[in-house]
């Protein structure tokens, strides 16, 4: 089982819509891949078609039940946020062995998936250190904008940080631009800035604009079901399969 977190420490880079959509390409190539939403915004859960939850991710964190999974397509399953996570990270400041819940919760299913990716709230709380120390590694969506990397270092950071001192394995698997508009000039002074900092960790797969992988989650569906021939749905693909390759 190789888990993956989607991490981003800003909102709008895509981050919802990548975890969503890599999950469902996994799942295509018939990759028993298990989709979980730690975002208390919960638009994972939504952009899936599921909506006011009874059973969360919330209740297994404060209860150390097992995680509520739901089934989404023969291949892929989701384990669902909610509201309630908003109160989880005032509620783990006195558990003990409070950044390695999620890890513990994962052992339990461990044998049944081949991919694990966790979407990680756009915050660098308790809630996304579980994830990091749950996972082997981890994906970063950067928006095609001149800000997209600002902050970054303290990302990384985080990340070596648990590296040091939870996860010893944990690596950063890739980086990949999001909502490119190729007919911009800036974009391509972004990809170069943003090559120079993470080298060869920039993926060679960029995700353009596509108002398809809006409508899709509106939908409640990922974009290979809802538009098969839209760039979304071939930029999706090209990602997933260089995520097979890479990781």
């Amino acid at each position: 089982m190789k888990i993956i977190a989607v991490i981003n420490h800003k909102g709008g880079t895509g981050k919802t819509t990548s975890t969503l959509n890599i999950g469902a390409g996994l799942a295509r190539a018939k990759k028993k891949t298990l989709l979980i939403d730690i975002d208390p915004q919960s638009n994972l859960t939504e952009g899936l078609g599921f909506r006011d939850v009874k059973v969360s991710i919330y209740d297994s964190i404060k209860e150390d039940a097992p995680l509520p999974i739901e089934p989404v397509s023969e291949y892929l399953d989701l384990v669902p946020s909610s509201l309630d996570l908003l109160g989880a990270e005032i509620e783990l400041v006195s558990r003990l062995g409070r950044e390695t819940i999620l890890k513990r919760l994962l052992k339990n299913i461990a044998e049944k998936y081949d991919y694990v990716l966790i979407d990680c709230a756009p915050a660098l709380g308790m809630l996304t250190v579980n994830a990091l120390v749950a996972a082997d590694t981890v994906l970063i969506p950067l928006e095609a904008e001149y800000f997209a990397y600002r902050g970054i270092d303290r990302l990384v950071s985080i990340i070596s940080d648990v590296r040091t001192h939870y996860n010893e394995h944990l690596t950063i698997g890739g980086v990949f631009i999001t909502k490119i508009n190729p007919r911009r000039v800036i974009t391509e002074q972004i990809t170069e800035s943003i090559k120079k900092y993470f080298n060869d960790k920039l993926f060679d797969t960029s995700i353009r604009i596509n108002v398809a992988l809006v409508e899709a989650q509106l939908k409640g569906v990922d974009v290979f079901e809802y538009a098969p021939t839209s760039n979304g749905a071939m930029d999706y693909e090209s990602l997933t399969d260089e995520i097979l390759l890479k990781l």
